[in-house]
């Protein structure tokens, strides 16, 4: 019976909704919370008693985990890499653990759950290793993540790439801000756009865009930078990306106004289906959505300058 992976991350409790928010990104179908901040309210409240089991009432009040279970066809370093990064970026410290599989079993395993994919109307994602595939007029997409966030399985990913499908021009330009293994960036490319910036606060992800940009052939048109959000980018997009979460949305857009010109298209996604209205009123200060696209409980927006 193929194992699953358990991955326990501790966290503050003060932090717990945005953690929470985060991890339900690489499994949206469910996490199981750990938070004793409150316990003798809440036994209190629910039971009306105020004896506790010796060993709760032990429990570190001030740390909160959250436990998340990948299936066999998920990679955990990629979900492991994606976490790190993500709780960086927001300024949540962390520790993450993993059980129930050998490192050397869960780096390479996953990789037989990870065929060659459709995504849209015009892309095949094709990890390096198979060659058993037709592409049936699909232009390629070759692909390793390595640790890096992004193969294309993820409902975040695949309608972000279905959007950006709709608004590539030939020779147009695009900055994919969280770009991760470079998936989006790279398929504009291969899609007709003249150069794609990458930028991420991981520098793992960044040799990793840097890396598949080569195996697309694409590396002359394809800049990587590591850096925040759009700390160390310069110049105008027609096409600005952020397959992130919904916070890091927010904080983004706030002046993201200033790499775009006045007909761009500005593609939000990772956006956990509960947080897509403040998303969207955030948005609405300085776009006009033009689009929304909904997949399992996660959102993506396209939107223009007003």
């Amino acid at each position: 019976m193929a194992q699953w992976t358990e991955i326990k991350i501790s966290i503050d409790t003060k932090d717990i909704d945005r953690a929470g928010d985060i991890a339900n990104m690489v499994v949206p179908y469910g996490i199981y919370i750990e938070d004793y901040s409150e316990l003798e309210d809440e036994v209190m409240n629910i039971a009306h008693i105020d004896l506790i089991d010796e060993d709760l009432l032990a429990k570190d009040r001030s740390k909160a985990f959250i436990h998340i279970y990948l299936e066999p066809d998920v990679n955990p370093a990629e979900a492991l890499s994606f976490l790190s990064e993500r709780y960086t970026a927001e300024g949540i410290s962390h520790t993450l653990d993993t059980a129930s599989a050998m490192e050397e079993d869960w780096r390479n395993n996953w990789k037989k759950y990870f065929n060659p994919t459709p995504v849209g109307k015009k892309i095949l994602i094709r990890p390096t290793w198979r060659d058993d595939f037709d592409a049936e007029g699909r232009t390629v997409l070759n692909l390793d993540p390595g640790l890096a966030f992004g193969t294309g399985n993820h409902e975040t990913t695949r309608i972000c790439l279905e959007c950006i499908e709709n608004y590539v021009k030939e020779g147009c330009s695009v900055l994919d801000v969280g770009c991760g293994s470079g998936i989006l960036a790279i398929a504009s490319l291969l899609l007709g756009a003249g150069k794609a910036v990458g930028v991420d606060i991981d520098e793992v992800a960044v040799r990793t865009a840097v890396e598949n940009a080569e195996l697309n052939k694409v590396d002359g048109k394809f800049t990587a930078i590591c850096g925040d959000l759009t700390d160390k980018v310069s110049g105008k997009y027609d096409i600005v990306v952020a397959n992130i979460v919904a916070d890091a949305i927010i904080s983004l857009s706030a002046g993201v106004k200033d790499f775009m010109n006045p007909d761009s298209v500005y593609i939000t996604s990772g956006i956990i289906d509960t947080r897509a209205d403040e998303v969207k009123e955030c948005l609405e200060k300085d776009f006009n959505i033009v689009e929304r696209y909904e997949k399992n409980g996660w959102v993506c927006f396209a939107a223009k300058l007003k």
